[in-house]
């Protein structure tokens, strides 16, 4: 990554767990930030040891950061906190309502810091739900999202935690915008954002419709769609594809990369909205098509008609993805566990540049003598804290 990226040079401390505030985190420290997790002893964060899905969560949402193991709760640990805060620009949390406040590292902070920019990532915003917990599938729930996700009757989580992700982005947007605020009145302030108003956000066009149209919203898999041709299509080799025809103009392209003049011609398909009208014949029909084919096949037309198309792919095709490969978008990454492996990076370019990793998630207390040496104490203070056990350490740093 060049030195001259966005946010080198901000300093974060990040109080989180799990995958909202760990995603705000990286956001922050993929754009430049020196983050550093500050993870509770002895065996610091819990989402290091998670199974299940929860395998991914340290390995993917830690990257570029480095690992401070502290015991916040021993007035000595707080001590070397609240040494840190003095040359820190931002804070971010995501820990259960009134935690950081018991630990005394809540948003009074701001009137002893009054640089500081305090980030809080919670399931709900300020009101009546304020104090619950809440996670990513809660408010999918609570929002319509699951409803909308599943077949009518059965709520279905989204397949990935895309609140929580959100959230963490838009947490991420909120400290970058009050960076800028920043350098013009010298000031920081406390930032939120939150599940439930995310996941409500994201379900707006679907409020949209609903008060548009006078009726319920139906679910996704009901298929309300806005255009006649957009649906998953099965191939002659047992492959699925999903086609989209946006447009008329696409419409007649489709036809003619794939040899169906007649369908061209057919005056009852000649809009959008006319072929909405007949889809009751014409999907059937193009189902027949279209399955007459390889999926090799259907793939070509869909490009020489210049459609929106996928293949359906499994999560590990992306590991292997031409376009993702080529195109700077994977990120190899040594896991603490040691496997390595093709992880995504920030989807994002700016003046043709990328910015890449330039740590791998750390290991426990990796960067621990390193963060507290480099804040003014000395190495002998250092290695009293961790001999009482206020703060854990590496030996002598990563190994080689």
């Amino acid at each position: 990554m060049s030195s001259a990226a966005p946010l080198a040079g901000v300093r974060v401390l990040e109080f989180t767990q799990a995958v909202l505030g760990p995603t705000a985190g990286m956001l922050l420290a993929d754009m430049g930030a020196d983050v550093v997790r500050v993870e509770p002893t002895p065996n610091g964060d819990p989402t290091r040891y998670l199974r299940g899905f929860g395998m991914g969560y340290y390995p993917y949402f830690n990257r570029n950061k480095k690992s401070l193991v502290v015991d916040a709760k021993d007035p000595r640990g707080l001590a070397v906190i609240e040494r840190l805060l003095e040359g820190t620009d931002v804070l971010i949390e995501n820990f259960a309502p009134g935690t950081m406040d018991r630990l005394g590292l809540g948003t009074a902070l701001t009137a002893r810091f009054p640089r500081l920019i305090y980030c809080s990532l919670k399931g709900f915003l300020p009101g009546p739900y304020e104090e619950r917990t809440a996670l990513d599938e809660v408010v999918q729930m609570m929002s319509g999202l699951a409803y909308m996700t599943g077949p009518r009757g059965t709520p279905l989580r989204a397949g990935a935690s895309v609140i929580d992700e959100m959230t963490g982005v838009y947490g991420a947007l909120g400290v970058v915008l009050a960076l800028r605020e920043r350098d013009r009145t010298g000031q920081g302030q406390v930032v939120k954002s939150a599940l439930f108003e995310t996941a409500a956000f994201v379900m707006g066009h679907h409020l949209a419709y609903s008060l548009a149209s006078g009726e319920a919203v139906p679910p996704m898999p009901d298929r309300v769609s806005a255009w006649a041709v957009y649906h998953q299509f099965l191939t002659a080799d047992g492959s699925p594809i999903f086609v989209g025809v946006t447009s008329d103009k696409q419409w007649l392209r489709f036809c003619a990369a794939f040899g169906y003049p007649d369908l061209a011609s057919d005056v009852r398909l000649t809009t959008n909205n006319d072929r909405i009208r007949e889809r009751d014949w014409l999907l059937p029909l193009l189902r027949e098509r279209i399955g007459r084919l390889t999926l090799a096949d259907a793939v070509a037309g869909c490009e020489a008609a210049g459609l929106p198309f996928s293949p359906v792919a499994r999560p590990e095709d992306l590991l292997t993805d031409e376009q993702l490969r080529a195109g700077g978008s994977l990120l190899e990454t040594t896991f603490p566990s040691g496997t390595t492996g093709p992880l995504p990076a920030l989807p994002l370019v700016m003046d043709g540049e990328r910015w890449g990793k330039r740590l791998d998630p750390p290991l426990l207390g990796e960067h621990t003598r390193e963060i507290l040496l480099a804040a003014g104490f000395s190495a002998e203070h250092v290695a009293e804290l961790v001999e009482a056990g206020v703060v854990r350490a590496m030996p002598s740093g990563p190994p080689t």
